[in-house]
């Protein structure tokens, strides 16, 4: 009998002492892409970053381990249009030569409904960090897919400056979308340096 009871104790101490369960590791993997819409002088365009990375911890059942990492390299941000791609580059804008990438980092997440969650995470662009919250539905399987929008405010960041400033010329809302494609951390050789595809 009192070796049964030590035997209980035994497990019940090693059950405590068991460590909680993380998250999910993925990164990136091919079929990702990260674009932005705006308009100049009421006429839409777009843009892609080619070269983002991600790197994603996340369990619907666990969101309080879940963890968010993408790193968005701006040089040659291409829009459809030379000159406009040019000027991205440029110190009103982007300012590449200082300010070569940007970075967003989430740690907080809720569900928002069936399969859908928010965000809230903090951008970093152009030396500026403020809060960007991140919706987007989750599709699980063997390659889970995120696939997320949120609104960047360009002003607040310090994007197109002088005249540019004018949001009667370019809106100050910035809408962006992703959809990544992940698998796990582990899986072949490709990592979260995975170039994203058209």
């Amino acid at each position: 009998m009192r070796r049964d009871v030590r035997a209980l104790l035994f497990a019940a101490a090693l059950a405590c002492a068991a460590p909680p369960a993380l998250a999910a590791d993925y990164v990136q993997a091919p079929g990702s892409t990260l674009t932005f819409a705006s308009r100049y002088q009421g006429e839409l365009f777009t843009g892609r970053f080619p070269a983002f990375r991600t790197t994603l911890s996340f369990d619907p059942a666990n969101l309080a381990a879940s963890k968010l990492d993408v790193t968005i390299p701006l040089a040659g941000v291409p829009t459809g249009n030379a000159d406009r791609d040019a000027t991205l580059q440029d110190a009103d804008f982007f300012d590449v030569a200082k300010f070569p990438t940007a970075r967003y980092v989430a740690t907080t997440f809720r569900r928002v409904g069936d399969n859908q969650y928010a965000a809230d995470g903090t951008l970093t662009l152009r030396g500026v960090s403020k809060p960007v919250t991140l919706t987007f539905t989750w599709t699980p399987g063997a390659k889970p897919v995120l696939t997320g929008r949120a609104t960047v405010k360009r002003l607040d960041f310090g994007v197109g400056t002088g005249d540019w400033a004018d949001t009667s010329l370019i809106p100050n809302e910035v809408a962006v979308s992703t959809k990544v494609v992940l698998q796990g951390a582990g899986v072949g050789s490709q990592g979260a340096g995975v170039r994203s595809q058209k």
